[in-house]
C-alpha cells in the first residue's frame, strides 16, 4: 500500500507541475499580449549629450540603460528624455551656464528625432502625437525639464520650452531654487521661500497656460502643497514612489498622496533601489561591497542569493500601495534610467515586459495596466492642455 501511495503521490506531483507549468506559459503569454497592446510610457530616462552625436547615439545599443535597441527589445513605446540641470547659484551668472546646458539637451533631444534616428523615433507632444507615431511604427521621445533653474527669471523662456517639445518641469531639484523649495531642505532643515516664491506662482501660472505640467516630485512638502493649491490644472510627480514603504524624502506621504488624488493628478512610482526600498537596498549594497573587499573574484550571483537586490516585485508593491490609497487612476511608472534608476528585473530597457509580467500575475487586468503603464499620464495632459485652452481663449 505504502508503495502504491507513494507511486500516486509521484504522479499527482508530476500533474500538479505540469498544471503549474501550463498556468505558468498562461500567464506569459496573457502579459506578452497586453504589453503588445499596451501603450508603455517611461516618464523618467536621464540623457548624457555625449550619446547624441552622428558617431554615437540612440540608435545603436548604447552603453545606457536606455536607446532605441533596448526600447524595441523591451516592448517600451514612451520615453521622456529629461532636460535636467544641477542647481547652482542664483545669480544672473549661474542662470546663463545653467541655460547653455539646458538649451544642450534640447538641442540633442531634437537632433536624435529629426537627424539621426528619424526613422525610428519620433517627438510627440500630445497622446494624439504618440498614438500617430506608434502606428507608424516608431518609438517616441517627450520631454521632460528636471529644475526649472536654467530659465532664471525670464518668463518668456516657458513659451520657448514648449515651443521645443517641453511637457512637464519641476520648480526645483536638489537644492532651492528661485522658485520653490527642495525636498533636500528636510536633510539640512533649510528652506528659503517657506514654499513657493511669488516667481514660483507666476511660474506656474505660465506653464498652466502654455499646457506644460507641473512636476512635483523634487520640491520640499510644503511647496508642493502650495504648487498644488495654485495650479490651475493637475499635477504629476514624474518620479517618486510611497513614503510608506521606503522613508525617503523624495517619495510622497499618505497625505501627499491624497493631495495628488484631489488635483486629478498621477503618481509615477519610480524603479530606483533605494527609493523602491532603502533598507533592503542598504543591506545588499553593503554585503556586496563587504565581499567583494575580501573577495574581489566572488561572484555577484553569490551575494544576491543571501542578501537579495531590489527587484521588480518591490517596485509592483509600490503600484500596490499607491492604487489602494488613491485608486488605480491616479499611479503610473518610471525608471529613472541612466540617472541613477534600475532595479533587479527592470535594469534596462530591454527589460521593460517583466513589470507588465508582474502586474498580470497580481491579478490587475488589462484596462487597469493600460492606465498603470501611461494611459493615466497621458489622462493628465489632455486635461492640462485642456485647461491651456481654456485659459488662452479667455
Amino acid at each position: 500500500m505504502k508503495i502504491f501511495y507513494g507511486v500516486l503521490i509521484a504522479l499527482t506531483f508530476v500533474q500538479c507541475q505540469k498544471k503549474k507549468s501550463k498556468e505558468a506559459v498562461s500567464i506569459v503569454q496573457k502579459a506578452q499580449l497586453i504589453h503588445l497592446k499596451t501603450t508603455t510610457v517611461d516618464t523618467h530616462d536621464d540623457i548624457n549629450v555625449k550619446n547624441f552625436t552622428d558617431s554615437l547615439n540612440y540608435t545603436q545599443d548604447t552603453n545606457t540603460q536606455v536607446n532605441i535597441p533596448k526600447m524595441q527589445a523591451g516592448g517600451l513605446d514612451v520615453a521622456w528624455f529629461i532636460v535636467y540641470t544641477g542647481q547652482g547659484e542664483l545669480t544672473n551668472k549661474g542662470y546663463e551656464k545653467a541655460a547653455e546646458n539646458a538649451q544642450a539637451k534640447f538641442d540633442a533631444i531634437h537632433r536624435l528625432v529629426e537627424v539621426y534616428g528619424k526613422d525610428k523615433i519620433g517627438l510627440a507632444t500630445s497622446s494624439l502625437e504618440i498614438d500617430s507615431l506608434r502606428k507608424m511604427g516608431k518609438k517616441i521621445a517627450m520631454i521632460g525639464v528636471e529644475n526649472a533653474y536654467p530659465i532664471g527669471e525670464d518668463l518668456n523662456e516657458v513659451e520657448r520650452y514648449f515651443n521645443m517639445g517641453a511637457r512637464y518641469m519641476s520648480l526645483a531639484h536638489n537644492g532651492h531654487s528661485q522658485f520653490s523649495d527642495s525636498n533636500t531642505g528636510e536633510f539640512d532643515n533649510t528652506a528659503k521661500h517657506n514654499g513657493i516664491s511669488v516667481l514660483g506662482k507666476q511660474l506656474i501660472e505660465k506653464m498652466n497656460y502654455y499646457g506644460i505640467m507641473v512636476d512635483i516630485s523634487h520640491p520640499s512638502k510644503e511647496a508642493i502643497k502650495q504648487t498644488i493649491a495654485h495650479s490651475k490644472a493637475p499635477v504629476i510627480a514624474s518620479h517618486s514612489s510611497a513614503r510608506a514603504l521606503s522613508d525617503h524624502p523624495r517619495n510622497l506621504d499618505d497625505e501627499q498622496l491624497q493631495w495628488v488624488k484631489e488635483s486629478g493628478g498621477v503618481v509615477q512610482t519610480v524603479a530606483l533601489a533605494a527609493f523602491v526600498n532603502k533598507e533592503k537596498d542598504k543591506a545588499f549594497k553593503k554585503a556586496k561591497d563587504s565581499l567583494l573587499k575580501t573577495n574581489p573574484g566572488a561572484l555577484v550571483e553569490t551575494i544576491k542569493s543571501i542578501y537579495p537586490p531590489v527587484n521588480v516585485s518591490d517596485f509592483v508593491d509600490h503600484i500596490d500601495y499607491i492604487k489602494n490609497k488613491i485608486g488605480v487612476d491616479h499611479v503610473g511608472i518610471s525608471s529613472d534610467f541612466d540617472g541613477g534608476g534600475g532595479i533587479e528585473g527592470w535594469k534596462d530597457a530591454s527589460e521593460t515586459f517583466n513589470v507588465t509580467l508582474e502586474l498580470v500575475k497580481r491579478g490587475y487586468n488589462e484596462e487597469e495596466i493600460a492606465k498603470i503603464w501611461g494611459g493615466n499620464l497621458l489622462r493628465v495632459l489632455e486635461n492640462v492642455q485642456a485647461v491651456a485652452k481654456e485659459l488662452q481663449s479667455n
